[in-house]
């Protein structure tokens, strides 16, 4: 590799002036109780899994909020503050990246893309209001601007077979992943597929996208937004929820695998720690995907595991859970390499539920 390795010294990029480089984010991982986390979806119908898989469904995802950024200086703001490159988005693609502390450490991850002028972002809900404040601290003297504009747009997920029911709302679909089409009911984004089956995102005005719902209802079955959960854990692709802040260095979570960190762009906060990780073979924990037996009452995020031959510390992280069709919950765990070459991993404790590893859709480099 011959990229070197960023050496700057001083304060991290982005702290503002007398901040120390380790000083707290503010945003704190909250007990999986906490009134402010997330709400327990209900385990969805065996129909509405059925759905995904043998024709099309869509579903309202009140899991997540929107951030939009405006301004002149928007675009490098943000380039300044997260993993990837905002610099250079254009109109027809939208990225993955991820919000780092000055220790590496994810604050939250974001699908990225432009609307017009706004640059805007897709969060998780229970850590926008925290991780919005925290980047409006650093704005300073550029001229970006971060509004909360989850109150006046929808977000809607869609999987399976759905391209002629969204033939009838947009002229055009994205034909390849993370490419962006836009038309009068918003923006469509195509994400990552999971079991073979295609996946959207559809984003736009409340007013524009609920008057068009209804004309799916006799194309497509309208299904729980926890479906949604359990494809993106599907599709190997992990989402920064507020038990699990400041838990993982990127790649922790294979987000270099998954194109959200960009490693030839310019300094942002953590910089040197994804970096040096990188490129100095450090790498030792990643993200597999796995089913354990449970509901999501026991099973959640920031949930330790425990391997057999090790019982004494904990050896990786529960990142996602969502209600599996087959029962039990699929999951998505950060976890140390080693602990997945022999013996067994347990969920909470190491006579806890075994976990069983499943493929994930994509390969992981081989670490040396």
């Amino acid at each position: 590799m011959n990229i070197p390795l960023a050496t700057g010294s001083g304060t991290p990029a982005g702290t503002p002036a007398g901040t120390p480089a380790g000083t707290s984010s503010g945003i704190t991982a909250a007990a999986p109780s906490s009134p402010a986390g997330l709400a327990t979806l209900p385990r969805p119908a065996s129909d509405e899994f059925d759905a995904v898989v043998q024709q099309g469904a869509y579903m309202p995802l009140t899991q997540f909020g929107v951030i939009d950024v405006t301004g002149d200086d928007a675009a490098s703001f943000l380039h300044g503050q997260l993993t990837n490159d905002t610099q250079h988005l254009d109109a027809a693609n939208a990225r993955l990246a991820g919000y780092c502390s000055a220790k590496g450490r994810l604050l939250a991850s974001f699908l990225t893309w432009r609307s017009g002028e706004t640059i805007r972002l897709l969060v998780s809900k229970d850590v926008q209001a925290a991780v919005q404040k925290r980047l409006s601290m650093f704005v300073l003297r550029a001229k970006a601007k971060l509004v909360d504009a989850s109150g006046e747009l929808a977000v809607v997920g869609l999987a399976g077979d759905v391209r002629r029911a969204l033939s009838s709302v947009f002229d055009a679909l994205p034909d390849g992943v993370h490419v962006k089409v836009d038309g009068a009911a918003g923006s469509l984004i195509r994400v990552p597929d999971a079991l073979g089956r295609l996946r959207y995102l559809w984003i736009g005005p409340k007013a524009a996208i609920e008057a068009r719902l209804p004309s799916l209802d006799g194309k497509l079955k309208r299904v729980s937004p926890a479906v949604w959960d359990w494809l993106d854990i599907r599709a190997g692709e992990p989402r920064i929820t507020q038990p699990v802040v400041e838990q993982f260095v990127p790649q922790m979570v294979n987000f270099d695998v998954l194109g959200a960190v960009n490693f030839r762009k310019g300094c942002y906060p953590g910089q040197e720690v994804v970096a040096r990780s990188q490129y100095r073979g450090t790498i030792k924990r990643r993200t597999s995907l796995a089913n354990v037996v449970g509901e999501l009452d026991t099973v959640k995020a920031g949930a330790e595991l425990f391997h057999s031959d090790d019982p004494g510390q904990p050896c990786g992280m529960v990142v996602n859970a969502a209600c599996a069709p087959e029962g039990g919950v699929d999951l998505l765990v950060e976890i140390k390499l080693a602990a997945l070459e022999n013996g067994s991993v347990h969920l909470g404790a190491a006579d806890g539920p075994a976990l069983r590893f499943l493929q994930l859709p994509y390969g992981l480099p081989t670490e040396v």
